[in-house]
């Protein structure tokens, strides 16, 4: 036993489980098989960060983004024909935690709908929309495992689908935005509810709750209110005595035999050398752009397209998720840089519907967003109308920074053969991986919604009484920390990568989940369910092993 009491394998030993990632999906996972008794390695790229290496530092955080790592493993291009350059299409952070650690913690469930729009709303030319192989009924425990173990908190909506338990804590009490958002919503008939948060309202299985320090989006928490896997599952991983997390190990490659079964996990430690941990079954949970990257490096004479791609969907329908943005500035100051992003949002247009001509639906929320921190606000917060130098931005900056507020404006995502992640035949990384090639451009669908929404948004914030609103324009997105679909589950395996249990089609000992199972999108907020899927497949896969039949 190591000093901080998790476990430690040597290489050479066979764990029964290493898993790639301990973000939202490979922490729930690595707490679950651990806990129940099984020997598990967790290798993470990034360092391992306690609450108290966190920090509110502008600079290093959002200009330098230090929780993201090296930005150099992957290329971007919005169409096939194009020549990828270097970029940062795919946006995650890298530690352990992954990125549970930074997000906002908007926790939306999805709904009946989402998981059979296929079926309700027929097909749709040109894209591989399709239905899930579960139903909500099925996730919904696992959701509500989500709310009492990992920590949400919120209260039921008109609109919600069925729970099986009320919200484990009460709603982030409400702030200016929030308050805002509601009192326009309401003057147009609207249905505002309140936001159910990945935070803690009050103190919840050891945590402390929420201290308002304003710093959500993009950084760390520092009391361990923000329920990320770091704060909620990976102490209990550790302290089972079976879990070993190893940070900064960067896998590039899954080995397998000639009895077609997973052996082992090449990675490069801190050092850049090269190692690997033997297993007898393996669970990749690194997001919906590194997963594929890591089944397609892993190609062999056996498997020349890759590892668990018999079917040619692993990387295929990449799904981001579209998001607008509305601006407003109001009379008062509304000091929304204190506390939570977001108190309340609207969800009266979730629903797709034909009458407005094409395919989507969504939700809005109040938030400062950009405004939520001063560096962030003078850089992309503040309206760029106008001189943005010199003494009267500087003094136009003080005077709107208390007085400013956001929506948020977030859709569907249509799963689409051209957009996908790929193989880049020239760039790598600093390890010598092959970059992973990030090709996307958004279903025309997808930017109309968004524009829907932004202007029912814009009605809000006007009824709200802002002085003055503007917008980001609805343009085709380049990159999304939503990365999702491009290993789907499905009951058919020439037409999806896993099963409805996340065990790899071709591989009895691979398992996949993390966004890339998704088969859509949800409506713009998918961390909750990824959750979800992970606990799901963790009581399949434990079940699985115990009876031997992985």
């Amino acid at each position: 036993m190591a000093i901080d009491g998790q476990a430690r394998f040597a290489n050479r030993d066979t764990v029964d489980f290493v898993i790639v990632g301990s973000g939202s999906a490979g922490g729930i996972i690595a707490k679950e098989l651990s806990t129940a008794g099984f020997s598990v390695v967790v290798l993470e790229q990034g360092p391992f960060r306690r609450k108290e290496d966190f920090t509110h530092d502008e600079i290093d955080v959002i200009v330098r983004n230090s929780l993201h790592g090296d930005r150099y493993g992957q290329t971007f291009r919005d169409d096939a024909t194009k020549k990828a350059e270097p970029g940062f299409g795919a946006q995650y952070a890298q530690t352990v935690g992954g990125s549970s650690t930074h997000f906002t913690a908007n926790f939306w469930r999805l709904r009946e709908i989402d998981f059979r729009e296929r079926s309700e709303l027929g097909p749709i030319s040109g894209t591989n929309f399709a239905d899930w192989p579960i139903s909500y009924a099925e996730l919904e425990p696992y959701y509500t495992r989500v709310d009492y173990e990992i920590g949400v908190s919120g209260a039921a909506g008109p609109f919600d689908s069925f729970r099986s338990r009320p919200f484990a804590m009460p709603p982030m009490p409400i702030k200016s935005s929030g308050v805002l958002l509601e009192r326009g919503a309401k003057k147009l008939g609207l249905h505002p509810q309140a936001a159910p948060l990945a935070i803690l309202s009050q103190p919840l299985n050891g945590r402390p709750p929420c201290i308002n320090c304003g710093f959500c989006m993009g950084f760390g928490c520092e009391v361990g209110a923000k329920s990320s896997t770091l704060a909620a599952m990976i102490p209990l991983a550790q302290a089972s005595g079976n879990c070993e997390i190893r940070p900064e190990s960067a896998v590039s490659q899954v080995v397998t035999n000639d009895a077609n079964r997973v052996t082992e996990v090449l990675y490069f430690d801190r050092d850049g050398v090269e190692q690997s941990q033997k297993a007898a079954a393996v669970v990749l949970c690194a997001n919906g752009a590194e997963t594929p990257r890591v089944l397609l490096n892993s190609a062999t004479s056996r498997y020349p397209d890759g590892l668990a791609n018999s079917s040619g969907f692993v990387g295929r329908n990449l799904m981001f998720n579209g998001h607008s943005q509305n601006n407003a500035v109001f009379e008062h100051p509304l000091n929304d840089f204190k506390g939570v992003q977001v108190t309340r949002i609207v969800h009266d247009f979730y629903d797709s519907d034909e009458k407005r001509g094409f395919y989507g639906g969504g939700g809005i929320d109040g938030r400062p967003f950009l405004s939520a921190t001063p560096l962030l606000f003078a850089l992309s917060g503040a309206d760029q109308a106008g001189r943005n130098w010199g003494a009267a931005y500087k003094q136009r900056i003080a005077q709107e920074f208390p007085r400013q507020m956001s929506t948020l404006n977030s859709t569907t995502s249509l799963p689409l053969d051209s957009n996908n992640i790929t193989i880049d035949p020239e760039a790598k990384d600093r390890f010598g991986r092959p970059s992973l090639r990030l090709t996307y451009k958004d279903h025309p669908d997808d930017l109309a919604m968004a524009k829907f929404l932004q202007d029912r948004a814009s009605e809000i914030l006007e009824a709200a009484g802002a002085k003055r609103v503007w917008i980001e324009p609805v343009a085709p997105q380049t990159g999304s920390a939503h990365l999702l679909g491009t290993c789907r589950m499905g009951d058919d395996p020439s037409a999806s990568v896993i099963d409805r249990f996340h065990r790899a089609h071709d591989l009895r000992n691979l398992f996949v989940c993390d966004g890339s199972s998704m088969v859509t999108s949800g409506r713009g907020q998918p961390t909750m369910t990824i959750m979800a899927m992970a606990f799901r497949a963790a009581e399949h896969i434990g079940t699985a092993a115990r009876n031997n039949e992985i």
